[in-house]
């Protein structure tokens, strides 16, 4: 059943929406699942991908497009959480098949889509989105049309989408902006709409919660934090983890905490005013572009995860990013795009600023590869060192350094 957040009006599983007829709010998908109809030892022997908690994904499992997303690496980070004082684990979400936790949300979206027989999927994207759409509707079968803001994609994520075959537009303007665009043309049913505004999206991103939930043996770390851009993933985790509850499989809940870069802040500032009500920020601007987002769809969903978690939400500057960046790849080895940066970033500003407690149990989500934005992670290094073939010459740098 969809449900819309807002006024609980109730709709068909099999009809093509993406807001409330009624008020205009955002949807989501009511599933309810107890323990007596699927203990938690089900999922214990099954592949170690998203579909392995099949029993919570409300789409049809005769239909599943999959590319073995999920199942991604959990890292005890001992140097960065010793340095923190907090107990730090980080969930590297770049490990998905196209890099990024993208993957998860398509994988469930296209499904959706082939059980519906539709023949043509679109989005609008920052490029992420475009570059697991493209993959998952290239996998399908599927048209797929993508929107990129011009000159705003980092060049990993765009020549993703153009080389899994989309038929990519460049648009004259913001993310926000191509994304209206988009939806109307999903209005008047051209194309079937894979945003995070579609809740089949964030029915397979809900599954980093299951994970993070089962990895931990099946307990709740104090708090989890994550950037946060259009909004859907910290609601999508939140939603597993609040299913599980539910379901009786643990006991606890965690603190679901947001980060936002200082240009792009919508969220955050409507968290600061303790307010339901986000103000959209005009001409976002970050480094970090995965999360150059100034009106996020979901933001509804992600404000009630915040608050019903007692959570909390801050932002970075460009700069913390970037270091935060350089300090999980050269401490942890774990290479992240800039977004994906901004949890850890957030987690050392938290720690200064006594949000978080020493010995907190953290989950760091890192949510797309260092691979997706390799200009800026090249700029942000020395240059090689340029020597003759010769051992002589190597050792003659390397003894003086």
């Amino acid at each position: 059943m969809i449900k819309c957040v807002k006024c609980n009006a109730k709709y068909d599983d099999n009809e093509v929406i993406y807001n409330c007829k009624e008020c205009g709010s955002v949807l989501e998908i009511f599933v309810d699942i107890d323990k007596s109809e699927v203990p938690k030892e089900t999922f214990d022997c099954r592949k170690d991908t998203l579909w392995k908690y099949k029993e919570f994904m409300p789409v049809d499992e005769t239909k599943i497009i999959s590319l073995d997303e999920g199942g991604t690496p959990f890292c005890k980070c001992n140097k960065i959480g010793e340095e923190l004082g907090v107990d730090l684990y980080v969930k590297v979400e770049g490990s998905n098949p196209t890099g990024s936790f993208k993957d998860r949300g398509m994988s469930v979206g296209i499904t959706k889509a082939s059980e519906l027989g539709v023949d043509t999927v679109g989005c609008a994207s920052t490029g992420n989105t475009s570059a697991s759409l493209a993959a998952y509707a290239a996998r399908a079968g599927l048209r797929c049309v993508v929107l990129l803001p011009s000159g705003k994609v980092a060049l990993g994520k765009l020549a993703q989408a153009m080389f899994h075959g989309a038929e990519v537009f460049s648009v004259n303007g913001n993310f926000d902006e191509a994304l209206e665009t988009v939806t109307a043309l999903a209005l008047e049913k051209h194309l079937y709409l894979l945003n995070s505004i579609n809740p089949y999206r964030l029915e397979g991103q809900k599954s980093i919660g299951f994970e993070i939930i089962h990895e931990l043996g099946w307990e709740s770390p104090d708090r989890i934090i994550l950037p946060v851009g259009n909004a859907g993933n910290i609601s999508a985790i939140w939603k597993g983890i609040t299913e599980f509850h539910n379901a009786g499989y643990i006991d606890e809940l965690p603190m679901m905490t947001g980060i936002q870069a200082e240009g792009a802040s919508p969220i955050t500032n409507a968290f600061r005013k303790n307010t339901m009500d986000m103000v959209p920020v005009e001409n976002p601007e970050t480094v970090a572009t995965a999360i150059r987002i100034g009106a996020p769809v979901s933001s509804i969903k992600a404000l009630r995860a915040i608050y019903d978690s007692n959570g909390y939400s801050d932002t970075v500057t460009d700069e913390e990013i970037l270091d935060a960046q350089k300090e999980l790849a050269r401490y942890e080895g774990i290479g992240v795009e800039p977004a994906s940066a901004a949890s850890i970033a957030g987690l050392k500003k938290l720690v200064e600023e006594g949000v978080v407690e020493k010995g907190e149990k953290i989950v760091c989500i890192v949510t797309g590869h260092l691979l997706k934005d390799p200009n800026t992670a090249i700029n942000a290094c020395t240059k090689p060192i340029e020597i003759d073939a010769d051992i002589e010459a190597l050792k003659k740098v390397l003894l003086n350094k």
